[in-house]
């Protein structure tokens, strides 16, 4: 397929980027600062400069893709995850490009139920506050589209190599989670909804 990743500097990005041309794919990797990705060089590999928040440069990477993924970061402050999936969706919408899978965070919407009391009221209470905001803006305008979108709830990022057994699409009230999921098998769990439409229009929580 072709596919074309948002955030493809960030850890989870590069990982899809592995991952996704060891599997074959022809992939397009966006990125502001391009020369992050100088080790990454494959034949299947292009890199298309541009930023997120400008709608144009987007639409143009956008065209011609058969699913796009997001791995957008923003830090803990600042709304760039919400504003850059709004230019993301609106540039599929305007090109006919259905399938969109996007990583979030674990704990929003109704996952916040799977969250401990650190997680819940120190980190996004008051830590992570902004950047959980934003994850939940960039959420509602994914929801309101009217793509065949996946919205990927992964726990807090580890280290650690692919090893696909995870837990996925658990109950919001479900409590036996590590609440904690490597690169990697982030990675590998949105890759693989390329082939299944079990996730489709849902948002299934990943964790250990």
């Amino acid at each position: 397929m072709k596919l074309l990743i948002f955030g493809a500097t960030g850890t989870v990005g590069k990982q899809l980027i592995l991952q996704s041309v060891a599997m074959g794919h022809e992939v397009t990797a966006f990125a502001r600062y391009t020369e992050k990705l100088n080790d990454f060089g494959h034949k299947n590999l292009n890199i298309f400069k541009g930023d997120v928040l400008d709608a144009s440069a987007v639409e143009k990477a956008v065209k011609g893709h058969d699913a796009v993924f997001c791995t957008l970061g923003a830090g803990r402050k600042g709304d760039v995850r919400a504003k850059g999936t709004l230019n993301i969706i609106r540039a599929m919408e305007k090109t006919g490009v259905k399938r969109f899978i996007c990583q979030s965070t674990l704990g929003v919407g109704d996952s916040k139920g799977n969250l401990n009391f650190f997680w819940k009221y120190f980190m996004f209470g008051f830590f992570l506050k902004e950047a959980y905001r934003d994850h939940e803006l960039q959420e509602k305008y994914i929801a309101q589209s009217n793509l065949d979108w996946t919205i990927v709830r992964p726990g807090a990022f580890t280290g650690g190599n692919i090893s696909g057994n995870y837990k996925h699409g658990f109950s919001p009230t479900e409590k036996k989670l590590e609440l904690k999921i490597s690169r990697s098998d982030v990675a590998l769990f949105m890759l693989m909804q390329l082939t299944s439409g079990e996730y489709i229009r849902k948002t299934p929580g990943l964790s250990y």
